[in-house]
């Protein structure tokens, strides 16, 4: 593995460009620990919430959304692009970087752009089917493609060549054992040790439908002695559960820690991004996903291989609804083989070494330079 000196990170908008840009960041600080990191981000974007609590510098720079069609903004993205391009390009050169690894977001295109007329090696890490409109404009400029699931390549003309490496995770999701961090995680949550534990998370900015079908669904899961960790999403109006159950309902507006959700956790009900789907996989979680209606069906597309695998379930947005969770949800959480058996099939499935994968990629690209 050679030296790094300098590298560059371009990712925002979304955890689900974020997350996986601050686990290599991880990554690279273990093997190379007086390599420079810089991220580049967006004023209005997550990352500004994400990146610097981790102990990253974070550089803003204008990011504008790219036009789908022909409109008076595709007149426009000329010149702006030019302004965050050669924001970008002053950064490059003010920190020396040696390479620019993009994870997607509209900051990532004039991160790209820049690194091109400086004749510096670019990366870009993919997780979906399609690749982002931020990705796709950025392989036109390299060949060095990385992506975060084996299907990937079979899905899209444009990741036939791309190398699998899976999806970078925070070590301590990968790390853990969920058994030995159980009685904590439970213990942190005012759960019981007795009974299951549904764990509900619609990603980072929530998903309405999860939350108000699992919170109408909630006497019926209390009474069939089935306890709720359910996540509301960041972004996410509340709702309401009633006061009076027999068994825990808890409610947290973020979860940080998620490695202490999973612990907890018998089974899972979420969307299905391809960050989620990493992460449950990895761990060997089983779950239902529901993936995100209005998109390019590409949650759809992250679950099914696990689905078909064994590892979960897939129901429609327009079918989660609290009649169809407890007449599917109930029965399956209160059967402990059956979710042991799904258990294993996740597991199977999944990748726990995406961040040292993707380093490997790095430093070749780096090395052919």
């Amino acid at each position: 593995m050679g030296l790094l000196r300098s590298v560059v990170l371009a990712g925002g908008g979304t955890g689900g460009h974020i997350y996986p840009l601050l686990a290599f960041a991880d990554a690279l600080r273990r093997h190379f620990p007086e390599v420079r990191i810089t991220t580049l981000g967006s004023p209005k974007g997550m990352e500004n919430e994400l990146i610097p609590p981790a102990g990253y510098d974070l550089r803003v720079i204008p990011a504008f959304q790219l036009p789908r069609s022909l409109n008076l903004n595709l007149l426009r993205t000329p010149d702006r692009m030019y302004r965050s391009a050669h924001a970008a390009g002053q950064i490059l050169d003010e920190v020396q970087a040696d390479v620019v690894v993009g994870f997607g977001g509209y900051v990532s295109v004039p991160a790209y752009l820049a690194a091109w007329r400086r004749e510096l090696p670019i990366v870009i890490h993919e997780v979906n089917v399609p690749p982002g409109v931020a990705n796709r404009m950025g392989m036109k400029f390299t060949r060095n493609i990385a992506v975060g699931f084996p299907t990937q390549p079979q899905q899209a003309e444009s990741l036939r060549d791309a190398r699998v490496v899976g999806v970078p995770l925070r070590t301590a999701i990968t790390r853990m054992d969920r058994h030995a961090l159980r009685p904590q995680a439970l213990a942190h949550f005012g759960l019981r040790p007795d009974l299951p534990v549904l764990f509900v998370s619609g990603g980072s900015s929530g998903a309405r439908t999860i939350n108000l079908a699992v919170a109408g669904a909630a006497k019926k899961l209390a009474h069939a002695g089935i306890q709720v960790l359910h996540v509301q999403g960041g972004r996410n109006d509340p709702f309401e559960v009633p006061s009076d159950l027999p068994v825990p309902y808890v409610v947290v507006p973020y979860l940080s820690d998620m490695q202490l959700g999973y612990a907890a956790a018998d089974l899972m009900l979420c969307r299905g991004g391809a960050i989620t789907v990493a992460e449950t996989t990895a761990i060997g979680m089983p779950a239902i996903y529901v993936p995100y209606p209005f998109s390019n069906q590409e949650q759809e597309r992250n679950a099914r291989p696990v689905v078909e695998a064994g590892g979960g379930l897939l129901v429609d947005n327009g079918e989660l609804t609290p009649e169809w969770i407890e007449r599917t949800v109930i029965p399956l959480a209160r059967d402990p083989r059956r979710l042991a058996t799904m258990g294993a099939a996740a597991g199977g499935h999944g990748r726990r070494d995406g961040d040292e994968a993707l380093l490997d990629f790095v430093c070749e690209a780096v090395a052919r330079r």
